[in-house]
């Protein structure tokens, strides 16, 4: 039951925390940045914020500085709007299963085009 919960909680504070980042953050570092996913600690003091941001990998950097030195911010804003006695410390990670996946995607098509291009000079599977 308290897994539930936890997963609940988690899901709740990567809505709240997508909010934040996409409105309401003025710093000029942090770029297109989406919230992935948030796993919280079993106890629930802290939690590792998933975050996948567009651009290169100095773009991620700077977005990163960015969502580090909010963090207080985010927190005092996330005790107050789910009402939680505290909020969990906040650890930001950059989520890049995305591009890994993109990646892995293309290459998976060029294996395809190479095995099709391999089977029709003789016309027939050989």
């Amino acid at each position: 039951m308290v897994k539930y919960h936890r997963g609940r909680v988690g899901e709740a504070l990567r809505e709240e925390i997508e909010t934040l980042v996409e409105g309401e953050l003025a710093d000029p570092r942090i770029g297109l940045v989406s919230v992935s996913g948030v796993e919280l600690a079993e106890d629930g003091r802290s939690a590792q914020v998933l975050v996948d941001v567009e651009g290169d990998d100095e773009e991620a950097e700077r977005s990163l500085e960015g969502l580090d030195a909010a963090k207080g911010y985010i927190r005092h804003e996330l005790a107050d709007r789910l009402r939680l006695r505290r909020a969990p410390e906040l650890f930001f990670r950059l989520d890049r299963a995305e591009r890994e996946k993109a990646r892995v995607e293309e290459l998976l098509e060029r294996a395809r085009k190479r095995s099709k291009a391999r089977r029709r000079p003789g016309g027939e599977n050989a």
